[in-house]
């Protein structure tokens, strides 16, 4: 199955919160999408493994995925190293997706940061003739290199590159985010607080893109930093 968009988050909620609504405006259009979490978040304080899962699935299905994998990294620990950038090469090689779509670049937590890298580290390596990987079948994948990666923005405030007005599409990406019922507020909740399950967190999702719209005119906005110029034919484009 070849996807238009492939976004890969550390942790199931990940992309969600960064981008559900940028992918719920591109599934709109026709473009295919698809998710990848490196982990199962397994660490998390509130839930379990396998109530992310659950989770996870629920959330796809809000955001129309196309297709939705975890790579079972360990949540915490995994690393940017050979045997990670094959795992993830193969599926870029699968999937062949246009657009990347990965971690903010720096956050307060560390997989963030460390999946973002791992993720672009991939993208590059996954266009090398000479890096050999398997598919399912047993058979080399050819390679392939996504034409941009985009990185979303998560807990800190990053400067975006690129904004991206989702004004018809937030309450689909807060239905996909609140799908995490053991992750986010809720005032019947007996699990222990997090610095995400706040109602002001939740409140916060709202209010950047509320922002971020304002900055550039519109309800409602996901902003993105970029690796690579943004190039256009012409100025008309932007528009």
């Amino acid at each position: 199955m070849k996807l238009d968009i492939l976004a890969i988050g550390a942790h199931p909620d990940d992309v969600e919160l960064g981008c559900g609504a940028t992918l719920a405006k591109e599934v709109a259009n026709g473009k295919k999408v698809g998710i990848i979490d490196l982990t199962r978040g397994e660490l998390g304080t509130r839930g379990t493994a396998e109530t992310r899962d659950e989770e996870a699935k629920d959330a796809a299905a809000i955001l129309k995925a196309s297709v939705r994998e975890n790579m079972r990294f360990a949540d915490g620990f995994f690393v940017n190293d050979k045997a990670h950038q094959l795992a993830l090469i193969s599926k870029i090689r699968k999937y062949q997706p246009e657009i990347v779509i990965c971690n903010a670049i720096d956050d307060r937590h560390i997989d963030h940061g460390k999946g973002s890298k791992l993720a672009s580290d991939a993208c590059f390596l996954s266009g090398l003739l000479k890096i050999e990987t398997l598919d399912e079948a047993g058979e080399v994948q050819k390679p392939w290199r996504p034409k941009q990666v985009y990185h979303f923005i998560q807990w800190k405030n990053i400067e975006p590159d690129l904004v991206v007005d989702v004004s018809d599409y937030i309450d689909i990406k807060m239905q996909s985010v609140l799908a995490y019922k053991t992750q986010f507020y809720s005032e019947d909740s007996k699990e222990p607080q997090t610095p995400i399950s706040s109602k002001n967190f939740t409140d916060s999702v709202i209010y950047r893109a509320r922002d971020l719209g304002r900055l550039i005119g519109v309800e409602y906005a996901e902003g993105f930093t970029v690796e690579r110029y943004v190039g256009v034919s012409s100025l008309f484009d932007l528009i």
